[in-house]
């Protein structure tokens, strides 16, 4: 009975002949002890050439297509493809394992670059986004990641001179990026009028600011931080492909074959054009440059390595050669040296010394090859070719002996006979053609048994049987020469074959897996001498079985390094040896045999498996008996902050629409405006639905958020300072400890949290990658260094931050229910405290995760607030019944009534504490709750007469509460916020809109006023002056969505969503007029110019009506509208409309009867219209983003100078065009202020202030407006816009191959992995095209 255990002799890798020059670029450096690091195939290879002596890391399993160098030059990193590839960094000295990075990138790594510390490594994935990500390498963890371009990334590197800052290059752009906390930020480089936008393919950084990066078209381009500087033109022929900075300068390599020198000031000192000295040749492409002193190593397209000594420097030493791309398939060995012979698509056959490793002869052919043989007297060398063909050459001078063509399809297989009498050749026609040697290659024999292409041929050692496998499976014989097959297998018995390399019959049976398909073998060689075999198959394994080996499954040894799949392999003549050969790696593998029977099998070392948390939400049989909730948290729990378009989408959403619009793309765009806008004051704050969100700084200002914007106020000027990194709604805010850093979280599909100075508003770090949705909750911990968050996905997920490092502590899923507020114990920082709805939890950190118990209370109550005590076990909370819970660790001990309704905040004093409720009412209390010191009713009565506006009502609901300053800081729902003196005024310091959607917006004719008109039920009047503050307000029958002024400011129309709308007096807002006609919302209210004599109230319901305002008559009804009507404007005269509807149509009507006209487009631009605020026709036609399917443009004011047009849209962008804005996808510049939707946006009578408002965020924001030439030019306030110019041609087909190059993934499993190329018996017939370069397009 056979043996099936795995054979106790073992390979060693010896040597790898080639370098992986395709499709990768600057992989090759000399290491510290001046060894040459590079790869091939699977394998990282250190290569000594003054001994002549290579090491090998074999810690991947697939193909390696990037590799960097850590600044102490001893330790390597690469990356590899792969479903989900890793990266690895090991020590080139000792080829072992130091760190392994994984679970972040898809599909393959593209690049890598370690900074000038070492400490960071940055990465490159291939997957859609090309994600970049910044790795703490030696803890293995990720410090940031982001999205990095929607085309490929070729080059990325650190700026030595910053820290902090990295920059990217590749296909049409180049970004700089900076790390801040967590979060990676870039900024487009802008080409402007110094260099046509195009792909950039390396980069390298130098002081000052200034980049060094080389472009497709061989000219180098020079950047100052993100802006070009200048060219320098025709640097390289064709594409710059790697760039090299050492301490003399910088070396670059292109295309062209040329290597060049440039001093630190890229001065040019010399040219090596490789193409010109003994070993170049036409078409040398160079892909890799190092310099290191007077050395210089250069890796080229075609698998070479040159090095150069700079002074002498036309003579490069070919340090290393290997087959070029196409699959290598063809490997024969000598029968009595030690040389091997391979020959390749790229139809070249090589002869390799085993002894020295060296290529020793190289002939090109006419054809790619496909099978080699060897006579026995090792004169001859037979190649299989593609076509059909073979030919036979004299091994010692490398001369054609004869060519002869007798097939249409690839030659697969060919053998001599033992005595050297007789050539078999297999063919993909299904037959075996024998050829008589000394009669010239005569032929002499066919056998045509097989009904598929062959695969594998031997013959018997009396040359008188040939045995064959064939592509269906099948084992045949045949008789020799003639070719008859031989049926009777009686006669086989006694036969010894002279060779084995078949994949079938009883010998080698076991080398099939139990459950396999036929074909995933592709070559066997057995060595009879030590009764082993080695296979190669699909997945890059070579296998070491014993010989026979007669039972399926049995157990080998395997060895990694090829990539892909292995075409073949054989033992050198002596058995020294095994020489394999890979397909898509094109590289050729030498292995030592090691037969001795103690053997160490080398260890694979496996990462460590991740251990599972096994912490599972407790449940809690949800009490029944838990009591109704208030409205306002009802309503509270219900907001999902769910967008349907987040702004992290737009990069996506545009490139999908890109595609529809390249067209338009080609015409010449008009520039954006000269003059930008810059916020200015804002009339609003988010009380509606967060919670102490309000505090005092250091300095005495007040801190606060609203929309998208972190605000600063100073109470004394009445003036704010804006944060303005966030980019949709902040949800909640936290103080630290110090009070000079605020932290905020944002709304968005990966929110993230800042953390920013309130004196520079600079962001400090910024925290992303955990929380969906958004961030509802923070906390500092009391030494400030740490920071707790709570996100809104389904499982309320906290986590632990260290802000400062950007890095996360801990991480657990917090509850089912929704999460109010996170504490963290300010005695112990490990222990914290989270409550919500039907909830009091108490957590403490252990190690990755968070342990956390529920409170035990009799009834589930829902807590709105919770603060620690004076004791590291006492913990207060406010219910949403108006109780306070006293804890002590995890119990209740009692509670306190305190408010009606519930209690929305709490702030803890040194002795005592202050609360505040719905019912309008903030209490000071003693450090246990006992007394109530002080009540403060929050009334219209005690206002004090300094207030900046108005309270709505009494007793409004208190959203949140902080001391400091002598006073007691106050914010309600309703957006006001107050300073309560202690003594008892109360005086009113910012106030906007309540909840509900503000959309009604005018701005009076000639004084600094505006009006609002919003779904509260509320009509404003706002001081735009510096005293910023509500005039006067009027509470409303309904709510209301336009409203206008009358030509000379005495009257104020306003249309309410019942259909009815109002005149009132514009100073006292007492009514005038009011008319009821229509049913469905009045969308937009227009009075005539001049002497306002009529008025235009368009409806929902598709009219428009027109009054006459002396006789308060309607006059005139337009028709003809189906859909709702969105935009009113009348002509300078008084006497027409331009009316728009929500289905984008223009309409024109005759007032004051309504009579419908048609009017040209060419007609409609010399109309003088005396307000425009449509957003359709084609002087407005480019203010539509490519993406207008989900970015509606919502409102439009052109300035009264008619020279610059705002635009409001859904995602909360406000941007400025130069009007007229015609042809698409005009230039603008671009603000973020407003969190989701603008409804509305006007200009001041004199265009000193845009004043726009907000739908979601209920703000009034006044925006400062900057004319041409004031503005200090700020970065990134604006976009390019949403088309780069695509005028700038196609790709190089270099960079298109490479654009499109699926790297293929092999998969360690049984699944069949896509291959890449075709197995030559599939291949159908001769593919035409250029055809080395069909391999890669699947």
């Amino acid at each position: 009975m056979a043996d099936r255990t795995a054979p106790n002799c073992h390979l060693r890798l010896e040597w790898v002949y080639g370098y992986r020059g395709h499709q990768c670029r600057n992989n090759l450096y000399y290491t510290a002890a001046k060894e040459i690091v590079y790869f091939v195939a699977g394998v990282g290879v250190v290569y000594n050439t003054r001994e002549h002596k290579q090491k090998f890391y074999l810690g991947h399993n697939d193909d390696i297509i990037s590799l960097a160098l850590h600044p102490e030059r001893v330790l390597v990193a690469t990356g590899q493809v792969g479903k989900e590839p890793y990266i690895c960094v090991w020590d080139s000295y000792t080829v072992q394992t130091v760190s392994i990075l994984k679970d972040v990138h898809t599909h393959g790594i593209a690049c890598l670059a370690f900074d000038l510390e070492g400490q960071c490594l940055v990465s490159v994935g291939l997957d859609s986004k090309n994600t970049i990500c910044v790795w703490d390498w030696r803890r293995g963890k990720v410090l940031a990641a982001a999205p990095g371009h929607t085309d490929r990334i070729f080059d990325i590197s650190w700026d030595l001179y910053q820290p902090s800052k990295l920059v990217s290059c590749g296909v049409k752009h180049i970004k700089f990026w900076s790390l801040c906390g967590n979060a990676l930020t870039p900024k487009r480089g802008v080409f402007g009028k110094t260099g046509d936008l195009q792909t950039i393919l390396c980069l390298a950084c130098a002081k000052d600011e200034v980049t060094y990066s080389g472009a497709l078209n061989g000219d180098i381009y020079v950047w100052k931080g993100i802006n070009l500087m200048r060219t320098v033109q025709g640097a390289h022929g064709s594409g710059i492909f790697s760039m090299n900075a050492c301490e003399e300068g910088f070396a670059t390599g292109g295309r062209d074959g040329c290597v060049r020198l440039w001093d630190l000031n890229f001065k040019p000192i010399t040219v090596i054009d490789l193409r010109e000295t003994d070993q170049g040749y036409k078409g040398l492409s160079v892909r890799s440059v190092c310099w290191r002193g007077d050395h210089i190593l250069v890796g080229t397209q075609d698998s070479e390595i040159f090095e150069i000594v700079v002074h002498d420097r036309n003579k490069p030493f070919l340090i290393m050669q290997g087959h070029c791309e196409g699959e290598l398939w063809a490997l024969a060995v000598h029968p009595t040296k030690p040389l091997a012979m391979t020959g390749s698509d790229d139809r070249s056959v090589r002869i390799w010394s085993l002894i020295d490793h060296a290529l020793i002869a190289r002939c090109n052919m006419e054809e790619p090859i496909r099978c080699a043989a060897v006579s026995t007297d090792g004169i001859h060398l037979a190649l299989g070719m593609k076509d059909g063909s073979f030919t036979v050459l004299r091994v010692r001078d490398m001369t054609e002996v004869v060519h002869i063509k007798d097939r249409k399809e690839a030659i697969h297989e060919l053998k001599y006979s033992p005595d050297g009498a007789h050539l078999a050749v297999g063919s993909n026609d299904n037959s075996v053609d024998i050829y008589g040697v000394v009669q010239r290659y005569k032929k002499v024999g066919e056998c045509i048994g097989s009904t598929s292409f062959i695969t594998h041929m031997d013959w018997s050692t009396d040359s008188k049987y040939l045995q064959t496998n064939d592509g269906s499976g099948r084992r045949l014989f045949y008789r020799m020469p003639s070719g008859k097959e031989v049926t009777n297998r009686e006669e086989l018995k006694l036969v010894q074959w002279a060779t084995w390399t078949c994949v079938l019959g009883p010998e080698v049976n076991g080398i099939w897996p139990k459950y396999s398909d036929i074909n995933d073998i592709n070559s066997v060689d057995a060595n009879f001498n030590n009764q082993v075999l080695v296979t190669a198959d699909d997945y890059g394994l070579v296998k070491l079985l014993r010989y026979p080996c007669v039972k399926k499954g049995a157990k080998f040894k395997k060895y990694l390094g090829h990539s892909a799949h292995i075409t073949n392999a054989r033992w050198s003549h002596d058995y020294q040896w095994v020489i394999t050969i890979g397909g898509a790696d094109h590289s050729v593998f030498q292995w030592k045999f090691v037969p001795e029977r103690k053997s160490k099998e080398a260890l694979h070392i496996a990462p460590q498996e991740i251990l599972a948390d096994s912490n599972s939400e407790e449940s809690d049989s949800d009490q029944s008996d838990v009591p109704e909730m208030d409205s306002e948290i009802e309503q509270e729990t219900q907001l999902t902050y769910r967008r349907q378009v987040y702004k992290e989408d737009l990069p996506q959403l545009k490139e999908q629409c890109k595609e529809k619009h390249r067209a338009t793309a080609m015409k010449k765009r008009e520039r954006a405006p000269g003059s930008g806008v810059k916020l200015h004051f804002i009339h609003g704050y988010r009380g509606y639905d967060c919670r102490s969100n309000l505090f005092y700084t250091q300095t005495g200002e007040i801190v606060y958020h609203v929309a998208a914007v972190g605000v600063v106020y100073n109470r004394q000027q009445n003036t704010q300072r804006f944060y303005m990194g966030h980019d949709d709604d902040i949800l909640c805010l936290a103080l630290h400890p110090l009070k000079d850093f605020v932290a905020t979280g944002q709304v968005g599909r990966d929110s993230s949290i800042h953390i920013w100075d309130t004196e520079m508003l600079k962001p400090m770090s910024v925290l992303k990658g955990f929380h969906q949705l958004g961030v509802c909750a923070l906390d500092f911990s009391a030494d400030g260094k740490r920071l707790a968050s709570v996100g809104l996905d389904d499982n309320h997920t906290i986590v632990l931050w260290d802000w400062r490092k950007g890095e996360k502590l801990s991480a657990m899923r917090g509850s089912k229910d929704k999460i109010f507020v996170v504490k963290i114990n300010p005695y112990l920082p490990d222990k914290l405290i989270t409550a919500g709805v039907k909830h009091m939890k108490f957590w403490h950190k252990a190690g990755g995760g968070l342990i956390g118990r529920k409170g035990n209370m009799g009834k589930t109550e829902t807590m709105m607030c919770a603060v620690y005590g004076w004791s590291e076990e006492m913990v207060f909370s406010g219910t949403c019944t108006g109780d306070i819970c006293i804890w002590r660790d995890m119990f209740l001990m009692k509670t306190v009534k305190a408010h009606d309704g519930p209690v929305f905040s709490m702030h803890a004093l040194e002795k005592g504490f202050v609360t505040g409720g719905k019912d309008g009412i903030v209490a000071l209390w003693d450090d246990t709750f006992e007394r109530c010191l002080k009540t403060y009713a929050i009334k219209r009565a005690v206002l004090a007469p300094g207030s900046k506006g108005l309270l709505l009502e009494d007793n409004p609901s208190i959203r949140a509460i902080s001391l400091g300053h002598g006073h007691i800081l106050v914010g309600t729902k309703n957006g006001e916020i107050l300073e309560v003196d202690k003594s008892g005024p109360i005086t009113l310091l910012v106030q906007g809109h309540m909840e509900g959607e503000v959309w009604g917006l005018a701005t009076h004719p000639h004084l600094p006023l505006c009006a609002t008109v919003s779904d509260d039920k509320t009509l404003r009047i706002w001081d735009l002056s510096p005293s910023h503050c509500m005039l006067a307000v009027r509470k409303l029958r309904k709510g209301g969505r336009c409203c206008c002024f009358s030509p000379d400011g005495k009257a104020l129309a306003v249309g309410l969503n019942d259909g009815s709308f109002i005149i009132v007096n514009a100073d006292t807002l007492e009514d005038l007029v009011s008319f009821h006609h229509r049913k469905d919302i009045i969308s937009d209210i227009r009075f005539s110019p001049g002497a306002g004599k009529y008025l235009a109230v368009a409806s929902g319901d598709s009219f428009v009506d027109i009054y006459n305002v002396m006789s308060s008559k309607r006059v005139g009804v337009c028709k003809g509208c189906l859909n709702y009507i969105t935009h009113l404007d009348w002509d300078r005269r008084g006497k027409l409309l331009q009316v728009n509807t929500s289905a984008k149509e223009q309409f024109f009507f005759e007032a004051p009867r309504g009579k419908r006209q048609t009017i040209p487009a060419t007609e409609v631009e010399k109309i003088d219209w005396s307000t425009w605020t449509c957003v359709l026709g084609t002087s407005v036609e480019g203010i539509w983003p490519v993406i207008s399917e989900v970015a509606e443009v919502t409102a439009a004011c052109l300035s009264n100078d008619r020279k610059v047009l705002a635009t409001g849209d859904d995602l909360g962008y406000i941007k400025l065009f130069k009007y007229p804005v015609k042809g698409k996808y005009g230039k603008f510049k671009r603000y973020v202020a407003h969190s989701t939707h603008v409804t509305n946006v006007r200009w001041t009578h004199d265009d000193s202030l845009l004043v726009t408002v907000g739908g979601g965020d209920t703000c009034l924001m006044i925006w400062a407006h900057e004319p041409e030439g004031h503005r200090e030019i700020r970065q990134c306030d604006s976009e390019e816009s949403d088309i780069e110019s695509e005028d700038d041609g196609g790709y190089d087909s270099d960079v298109t191959r490479e654009n499109e190059i699926n790297y293929t993934i092999k998969a360690l499993s049984t699944n069949m992995r896509p291959m890449t190329g075709v197995k030559p018996h599939l291949q159908l017939k001769e593919p035409s095209v250029d055809e080395r370069y069909f391999s890669l397009k699947q």
